[in-house]
């Protein structure tokens, strides 16, 4: 069990949410590797937006988000964001609710074939936003985005110190979906009030991760 959250196994998944069947992975469409606007636009205009619009998101748009936070580049083993010994402890999670083309419910994304896992089905959004202090971009949202990390891939080769290294791995990562989602017309918020433990039950995180970051996201 992670030292960092501390929940029951039984808590591993909440008495309303229903495992998902197992299903082949959706792969999604490959990402973009140039757009329309500059990096210097994206970061002059990136602001953390709270209120969104009841369109749904695109599955493409949303594949491109993914990959910002976590894709394989060069000889698809380095990834967008960086990692200290490159050995990547983040996982990224999708908590779909509006997407076009794709279920309601929880994914996890895999970088190494850029696709999605279905976790669990089900509606989610208003139970991470009542774990989240109740703040409601987080219910209103198109889907939210959780970045997890196992602490122990970074830790074991760096100790103590390799807790830093996994926190400024997940701000980079942040950042990417920020910037992306600003360079798409996509509004970004990055939260970090909640309760571990009830995020963790939510997403059925594996025990040995733990969420570092929720990003609310969808049209302005």
């Amino acid at each position: 069990m992670s030292r960092y959250v501390e929940r029951n196994e039984n808590d591993q998944l909440d008495a309303g949410t229903k495992p998902a069947d197992p299903l082949p992975e959706l792969q999604l469409p490959d990402p973009a590797l140039d757009g329309n606007i500059s990096i210097e636009q994206t970061l002059a205009q990136r602001r953390s937006i709270r209120s969104y619009s009841d369109n749904p998101l695109s599955l493409s748009n949303v594949s491109q988000i993914l990959w910002a936070a976590q894709g394989m580049t060069m000889d698809r083993f380095f990834r967008t964001a960086p990692s200290a010994g490159a050995l990547y402890p983040l996982e990224v999670y999708l908590i779909a609710g509006n997407v076009r083309g794709l279920d309601v419910g929880v994914y996890r994304y895999d970088p190494s074939k850029h696709s999605l896992i279905r976790i669990c089905d089900g509606e989610r959004r208003d139970e991470l936003c009542k774990a989240s202090l109740s703040q409601p971009h987080i219910r209103d949202a198109a889907a939210v985005v959780v970045i997890a990390a196992d602490y122990s891939r970074t830790t074991v080769k760096y100790g103590t110190r390799g807790i830093r290294h996994v926190h400024i791995e997940g701000g980079c990562a942040a950042e990417n979906i920020c910037l992306q989602g600003m360079s798409l017309g996509i509004g970004t918020c990055v939260t970090g009030a909640f309760d571990d433990a009830k995020v963790a039950s939510i997403l059925n995180l594996p025990a040995n991760e733990d969420p570092l970051l929720i990003l609310s996201i969808g049209y302005v």
